[in-house]
């Protein structure tokens, strides 16, 4: 006989799960190092930009620089690193005649890393030292590589710089060979200098920088001399166009060859470019025929010469063979929205940029088509894309709108129409002028000297540079119509 007491019944236990463990269990990780902005790579750019400006300016500052042996001052040699390191051209004093051999050197090598892109030198000589970016400084310059060099990972980049290096200095040697062919035998210069000169010339066009050391005749300006030179002419323009398309155009135009292969932005850049040439040239040709002080002495040939270099030179270099000072008024307010528009992206020249018009255009035709979306040779143009163009150019007018007022009040007694060519001119980084720029206050050069790095710098990048980095947002308001019209 068992001795156990028997079990008694327990009543049953029905466990159920506490909201807490329904809820899923999100992993909270450790807030990710945000590096300081100092150290960000646009801010980077950016300071180091400034830094090769106070250097330049100090250095040409030197008795060294000038031909005088004396002092040059502040505002002179700021003005001029400002303008070498932007590849502007615009000058207060003659390069070729104020600066001394030393002085040239260091305006030619201002305006060489100033015309290789400072973002794409600034890479490949980090490649070198073996700098490796951090992940949030890749992400926060990928939107900004994509719209300005055309890739949009930093090995692309890497890739691109090593080859646009070999590439430019080929072209340097090539028009390096050109130009002193046609120079060698000017009574002012001998072997030796005509070698440099051809060398800066050469540079300087393919930069677009319009900076020139070449003897000048007394009453003339830039190319004025060889105004009656066409082959000399030729090999600048040609020059200028390869280095105002940008690398990855040249690239995808030697692989693809045929239009209907080519990327949207190629065919954006060629169709537009080829589109403002024409304009500027017939322009050119139409109002000053027959101006004495331009077009006018010249021949039907050299006419339609001059008008095609000016074109090409007007919208993103800045050479002259004529007196921009005596052209006639629609010359003027159509070569400052030629200077205004500028060059491809990715390339030495400023302005807006060819594809930001491109864009505004297509946006335009669309909407008179009824289209809900821009659209170019069939294929639709990203919304954000389209955004972005607006900001560019509406950044570019409103800094036109606030110098041009600004500078008629420190310098009065300029004509206002030759204020606002020049300021275009500086913004887009042309450096054709009116003559005036020598003539402008403290105060004027000033405001020049801000409008050429904000131009070289472009509105988007230092927006990017200044502005921390927006997350996408998670909402969107409800949609109402306006009046428009």
């Amino acid at each position: 006989m068992s001795l156990m007491p028997p079990r008694r019944r327990r009543d049953p236990v029905i466990r159920q799960p506490r909201m807490r463990e329904l809820r899923p269990s999100i992993a909270q990780p450790p807030p990710m190092r945000v590096p300081r902005r100092l150290f960000g790579s646009p801010l980077m750019l950016l300071v180091g930009f400034v830094l090769l400006i106070l250097l330049g300016g100090l250095i040409l500052a030197l008795p060294i620089s000038s031909n005088s042996g004396e002092f040059t001052s502040l505002d002179i040699s700021f003005f001029t690193a400002v303008s070498a390191m932007t590849v502007t051209g615009h000058t207060v004093v003659s390069t070729g005649t104020y600066w001394s051999g030393f002085g040239q050197t260091l305006i030619f090598m201002l305006m060489l890393v100033g015309g290789l892109g400072f973002m794409v030198v600034s890479t490949f000589l980090l490649l070198i030292i073996g700098h490796r970016s951090t992940l949030q400084e890749r992400m926060l310059t990928q939107g900004l590589m994509q719209d300005t060099v055309g890739v949009e990972q930093f090995q692309g980049l890497r890739r691109i710089g090593r080859r646009v290096v070999m590439l430019v200095f080929s072209l340097y040697a090539l028009g390096t060979l050109a130009i002193f062919w046609q120079v060698r035998n000017l009574p002012e210069l001998g072997l030796g200098k005509a070698l440099w000169h051809s060398l800066f010339l050469s540079v300087s066009s393919f930069n677009n920088a319009g900076l020139n050391i070449l003897p000048e005749l007394p009453d003339g300006s830039s190319l004025a001399r060889f105004a009656q030179s066409p082959l000399l002419l030729l090999c600048t323009a040609a020059l200028m166009i390869l280095g105002g398309l940008g690398w990855t155009v040249l690239v995808d135009i030697y692989r693809n060859r045929r239009f209907v292969r080519l990327s949207l932005d190629t065919k954006l850049v060629v169709v537009t470019s080829l589109s403002l040439w024409a304009l500027g040239a017939a322009v050119l040709l139409v109002a000053e025929w027959a101006n004495p002080e331009t077009l006018g002495q010249l021949g039907w040939f050299d006419k339609a010469m001059g008008a095609l270099f000016e074109s090409v030179s007007g919208r993103t270099a800045g050479f002259s063979t004529m007196d921009f000072g005596q052209v006639h008024d629609v010359t003027k307010v159509t070569y400052s929205g030629l200077m205004f528009i500028g060059g491809a992206a990715g390339s030495v020249a400023g302005g807006i940029k060819v594809v930001t018009f491109a864009i505004i255009v297509a946006a335009v035709v669309s909407s008179l088509r009824q289209r809900a979306q821009a659209e170019a040779f069939g294929r639709e143009i990203p919304q954000p894309q389209l955004y972005r163009a607006l900001a560019v150019a509406v950044l570019g007018l409103g800094f036109i709108a606030i110098a041009v007022p600004v500078l008629t009040i420190t310098d009065p007694d300029l004509p206002f129409l030759d204020l606002l060519f020049d300021t275009v001119s500086a913004l887009g980084t042309t450096g054709a002028s009116t003559g005036i720029t020598s003539e402008l206050s403290l105060a004027g050069k000033s405001m020049f000297m801000v409008a050429m790095f904000v131009g070289r710098l472009g509105p988007v990048t230092l927006a990017l540079t200044l502005a921390p980095r927006e997350e996408a947002s998670i909402y969107r308001f409800a949609r109402e119509r306006v009046k428009i019209g």
